[in-house]
């Protein structure tokens, strides 16, 4: 189950930051959405860490 939700949290921080990509480069008016999109990149990735935090603490896997 842990493995699926890291998959899944890496797959969508790939997809934030491959949009915040495309909306830097086709974006002819200067919106924030890329900013946004790396906002929500940085959020995704720190929910993973706290999560990865977590499991460890909770012993849910061992390094």
């Amino acid at each position: 189950m842990l493995r699926i939700l890291i998959i899944v949290f890496l797959i969508l921080i790939l997809g934030s930051l491959a949009s915040a990509l495309v909306f830097l480069v086709k974006g002819k008016d200067r919106s924030n959405r890329t900013v946004k999109a790396l906002a929500i990149r940085i959020a995704l990735s720190l929910l993973l860490f706290a999560i990865l935090v977590l499991a460890f603490f909770y012993g849910a896997f061992t390094p």
